[in-house]
């Protein structure tokens, strides 16, 4: 028994030996090194210049600091003017970035035309949550059930104010926000009080007679409607549906603040004439917001815009991230794309700085949002959004419409005769 215990303490010591051996044999041998992971490179696409870009190049030197061992940015600006006549180009001939800026406008053209890669198996993936982003923003990019981009941001009309003139009209509450009844009523004699209260070289409001502005004023107070509210088509998208006694009446009412001089004529750039004090109120994009909190000296506010009918509703666009087609897709890079949007995305509020209202729930309710001047005023807009329908000619038929609007401020047409025409022009177009 003894012998046997005495074998038994040997090994017992042999093995912890033999362990402590190994032990410092595998401390002193070199050790394999992991496998290096490549760093994925991305390229990025983007119209942005201006504030815009400089607050887009600083997200991106930012994420590329915090992921720097794993995935590298390169962001290419292009200018806006033909940044949508390039991308397609590029799309077509293999050349397209990685990842790119599109409007949500453009998907109802980029999508039937295979120009954009589904993402719903990557955003899983990347674990993208689709629940975080406002359901408004992130409507405008599923077509037919899939996502095709991440939302980040949505930019449309607000009504920006200047403190002095409202004040000297008497239309300034006690928290500085304009004193307006909602209704057509309600905006005129506001715009009528100003009017008479005003010098007669300051616009009580200030929208241009050429280019889109009347049309987004138009689209935003048509979708104010409960009954045929923003309808340009059929349900079935098949005829046009323009022209109803509701489009009828908000168009009627966005000329008669041309005709009445409310707006005056010949106001080409309304960002420059209100900057300079020229100009009571100003209905615009949330982009300006960046320029005009810059002018020393200008006291102006913003919000929502006017709630001229039944509820709010506001013309408005988004800058999304999408995945061009290629035709042998690296996966690697797109999901290293979707997970640079997604954190873009994430970090909204900062992106907020240019004015424009972030598409992730959680940005605008972060601390570093909420503590920014002029943009919570207007946050809530992002509910009320309404974008041009989902049609792939919207874009040639907003133009041929956008003319005929040209007509009417100038006097040649009527707001009847635009609508009769605006009819025409979606029906050719749909039969093309």
């Amino acid at each position: 028994m003894k012998g046997k215990f005495q074998g038994g303490v040997r090994s017992i010591l042999l093995l912890i030996l033999c362990l402590y051996i190994s032990g410092c044999t595998m401390h002193k041998a070199p050790q394999p090194q992991e496998s290096a992971v490549s760093k994925v490179r991305i390229t990025f696409w983007s119209p942005f210049s201006g504030g815009d870009g400089q607050f887009m190049a600083a997200l991106i030197q930012q994420f590329n600091a915090e992921n720097q061992d794993h995935i590298k940015v390169e962001q290419i600006n292009n200018n806006s003017g033909d940044y949508y006549t390039k991308l397609p180009t590029a799309i077509v001939t293999e050349e397209a970035p990685d990842v790119a800026i599109i409007h949500s406008s453009k998907y109802s053209q980029y999508v039937p035309a295979s120009f954009l890669t589904d993402i719903d198996s990557l955003a899983l993936e990347a674990g993208v949550k689709w629940e975080e982003f406002n359901p408004a923003i992130l409507k405008s990019t599923v077509i037919n059930d899939k996502h095709y981009g991440i939302p980040l941001d949505t930019h449309l009309e607000v009504m920006y104010y200047n403190k002095k003139w409202l004040r000297e009209a008497g239309l300034l509450d006690q928290s500085e926000k304009p004193d307006l009844r909602q209704g057509e009523e309600g905006f005129t004699s506001f715009l009528e009080r100003l009017q008479q209260n005003i010098p007669a070289n300051i616009a009580p409001l200030a929208e241009p007679n050429v280019r889109i502005d009347a049309y987004w004023l138009w689209y935003s107070l048509y979708n104010q409607m409960n009954i045929d509210g923003g309808r340009m088509y059929t349900d079935d998208g098949k005829k046009a549906a323009i022209d109803n006694p509701s489009a009828l009446k908000s168009l009627q009412y966005v000329n008669s603040l041309y005709t009445s001089k409310l707006i005056p004529a010949n106001i080409n750039d309304t960002v420059l004439t209100f900057s300079a004090g020229k100009a009571a109120v100003l209905i615009t994009g949330v982009w300006a917001t960046g320029t005009f909190e810059k002018i020393a000296g200008l006291d102006f506010g913003v919000t929502k815009i006017p709630v001229i009918y039944d509820h709010p509703a506001a013309w408005g666009d988004s800058h999304t991230f999408a995945i061009p087609y290629h035709k042998n897709q690296d996966k690697q890079k797109s999901l290293a794309a979707i997970k640079f949007a997604n954190w873009v995305a994430e970090h909204g509020a900062s992106w907020a700085k240019a004015g424009h209202i972030p598409a992730v729930t959680k940005a605008v309710e972060s601390e570093e949002f909420q503590k920014m001047k002029y943009r919570p005023d207007y946050a809530s807009s992002a509910d009320d959004v309404k974008y041009f329908p989902n049609n792939p000619k919207q874009g040639k038929i907003n133009d041929e419409i956008v003319r005929e609007f040209e007509k009417m401020m100038a006097g040649q047409l009527s707001p009847q005769e635009v609508l009769h025409n605006a009819q025409s022009i979606i029906t050719r177009n749909i039969q093309e």
